[in-house]
């Protein structure tokens, strides 16, 4: 499967945001401070300038990271940051993504070091190549989707940024030059050798960006044009010459130049369009309006013409869901996406009809994970159903309703036809953003279960009748890679008693980490008689797989797949598939279908890891049968 942005600049035209430092000295911080170390120190002013660009209608944001080097962070006694700043950098833009509700793309920025390389200074390539390993390590540890090296005066510099790049990441490349007024770069090479030097080097897209103003660049772009007529261009001038007014620094060009700006871009097709130095959400939101003028009535994300939202009809209430209908019939799939943390859900919406068209069962949806505040799940999974018309998973905590809220929500959300529950306790408080919110915890799973199955019955946790019978299905969940397996297995056994029609587990990596639980449960209370959904967590890096494997409870790769994805250098993306379709297939027959998670909200693994799938027929012999 594609990746989403090369999906969507197959599409069409992508808007970039404008500056970022701009916008941080607009602010009052002076110039003289180090405008990446504000990922650390005053994370909220980063996030709402990107929420801000992704208001004006951008389709991709930058990190705050141009600067996140060793070699300029050196300038200010932060190069022992180099990972903290760049991996905060990912996580704010992605935060801003997931408040603002809006798919947009997140380019990990990485500008120059700063520094000249041999003869001209003491500094071979081998160090140079370094440090953008380094940042570009900690950009991609932070989940960004692709890379833009922007700003970048010399060829030697860029075949550094863009060799650190392949030798550790699979992910898009905009390599983007800064050429002078005499249409040069700064090394002295012309858009023709920039251009034959970077399709040499295999790049997604070639760009040019700062230095001069819209009429400069443009000047640059047509010369490039006229020597490929198919290469992927991408253009972001700064807002014409900077002049020092006081103690500020002033860029000429308004926002209606930009929009002219747009629409000259769109006439030599460039791919990617946004603006440098100088420029702000006005002029982003300009050229917004010129980009939307000129391709009315097409989808941004898709180059076509929105196709009407299918609707379904509520479920009636003693129709079982279509989940409890193929439950030991067929091998299940289902795909976990995080509710978003503001307004808008639309990313999501787009990420549940992606998993539809890859042909999964249901779509999880998970319930504040972490104690992390986020749209309700109840909510999104009604926008889910009715939107897009694929059924999900309920993750339902017991965390924050005392028994009362907890069964009137049940029945709300029985009567809007959401039914396929997953009956969880909820991580504390103490782990998120509010950590002095008290829990509730009036029950815990177990007792989740049996009200469910209550319900199912008739009557609420009480005796008392609520009408007539529910059809929900219950859902618990197991973890085979605890330590203390026993305690473990007797915890599923008492929701497996109180009722439960499915177990989804927490994601492994080996299947004898499966088949250890499993025996563990059968030495202490019998056959495992109930449908198994294994977890699959797709590995993106080997840096990814060592963050799970530190930082993250319930998720333990094996040693062997560390060691895998260590090898696997910058092709740890294709790795982690491999790794996740080769546990599917060996998961086969023995389970009744897969339950994957996948990280930083990228579906397309998902949809990729279950390729392999194939025929659904369940061959796993179902639980209790000879």
């Amino acid at each position: 499967m594609a990746h989403p942005f090369t999906e969507r600049i197959n599409a069409g035209p992508i808007l970039c945001d404008g500056a970022m430092g701009t916008m941080i000295h607009a602010g009052g911080i002076p110039l003289s401070a180090c405008f990446d170390e504000l990922n650390l120190s005053d994370p909220a002013t980063i996030v709402k300038i990107h929420r801000d660009y992704i208001a004006a209608g951008a389709d991709l944001i930058e990190t705050n990271t141009f600067g996140a080097n060793a070699f300029r962070l050196g300038e200010h006694r932060l190069e022992h940051r180099v990972r903290d700043i760049n991996y905060r950098g990912a996580r704010l833009a992605i935060e801003a993504r997931e408040i603002s509700g809006v798919p947009v793309l997140i380019a990990g920025s990485v500008g120059p070091t700063g520094t000249a390389q041999v003869p001209f200074s003491l500094h071979e390539p081998e160090r140079i190549r370094a440090a953008f390993r380094e940042q570009i390590g900690g950009l991609l540890e932070g989940g960004v989707d692709l890379l833009l090296i922007e700003t970048i005066g010399s060829l030697a510099e860029m075949t550094e940024a863009v060799g650190a790049a392949r030798e550790i990441s699979d992910l898009p490349i905009i390599a983007s030059m800064t050429f002078t007024d005499d249409g040069l770069t700064i090394g002295g090479s012309s858009a023709s050798e920039v251009l034959e030097h970077l399709r040499q080097m295999n790049v997604d897209v070639v760009g040019v960006n700062c230095s001069v103003g819209p009429r400069g660049v443009l000047d640059v772009l047509s010369e490039l044009r006229a020597h490929d007529g198919d290469v992927r261009l991408s253009g972001m001038p700064n807002a014409g010459w900077p002049m020092q007014v006081g103690d500020r620094v002033i860029y000429p060009s308004s926002s209606a130049y930009f929009s002219a700006f747009a629409s000259e871009a769109l006439d030599l097709d460039l791919r990617v369009i946004g603006g440098c130095c100088g420029t702000t959400p006005e002029h982003i939101r300009a050229m917004r309006a010129a980009i939307d003028e000129r391709l009315a009535g097409v989808d941004r994300q898709t180059g076509r013409r929105p196709a009407p939202s299918r609707k379904i009809e509520l479920l009636p209430p003693e129709e079982p869901t279509q989940l409890a209908r193929k439950i030991g019939k067929q091998f299940l799939v289902s795909v976990e996406l995080d509710p978003p943390r503001g307004l808008n859900p639309h990313k999501m919406l787009d990420g549940a009809r992606m998993l539809k068209d890859a042909g999964v069962d249901a779509v999880n949806v998970a319930d504040s994970p972490m104690a992390r505040i986020r749209m309700s799940a109840l909510a999104l999974c009604f926008l889910i159903q009715t939107e897009v018309g694929v059924e999900t998973i309920l993750h339902f905590t017991t965390r924050d309703r005392n028994v009362m809220g907890l069964q009137s929500d049940l029945l709300g959300a029985h009567a809007l036809g959401v039914r396929n529950i997953l009956a969880l306790t909820g991580d504390p408080p103490s782990l998120g953003d509010y950590p002095n919110a008290t829990a509730v915890y009036d029950l815990d799973s177990v007792g989740l279960a049996k009200v469910l199955q209550s319900m199912n019955a008739g009557t609420d946790a009480a005796g008392a009748s609520i009408g007539k019978q529910a059809s929900f299905t219950v859902i618990v969940a197991a973890d085979p890679t605890r330590d203390d397996l026993a305690h473990e297995t007797d915890r599923v056994h008492r929701k497996l008693e109180a009722g439960a029609d499915l177990i989804m587990t927490q994601p492994i990596y080996e299947m004898e980490t499966w088949r250890a639980f499993v025996r563990t449960y059968e030495e202490r209370h019998g056959p495992l008689r109930v449908p198994i959904m294994l977890g699959i967590l797709p590995l993106q890096s080997h840096r990814h797989t060592e963050f799970l494997y530190n930082e993250v409870p319930g998720i333990r790769p094996t040693e062997a797949i560390r060691e895998r994805m260590r090898l696997a250098g910058n092709n740890g993306r294709r790795e982690g598939v491999k790794i996740s379709q080769e546990l599917l297939l060996e998961a086969r027959d023995e389970v009744h279908g897969v339950y994957i998670m996948p990280s930083f909200h990228r579906y397309e693994v998902a949809a990729e890891v279950l390729e392999v799938v194939g025929d659904r027929r369940l061959t796993a012999a179902l639980p209790g049968s000879d």
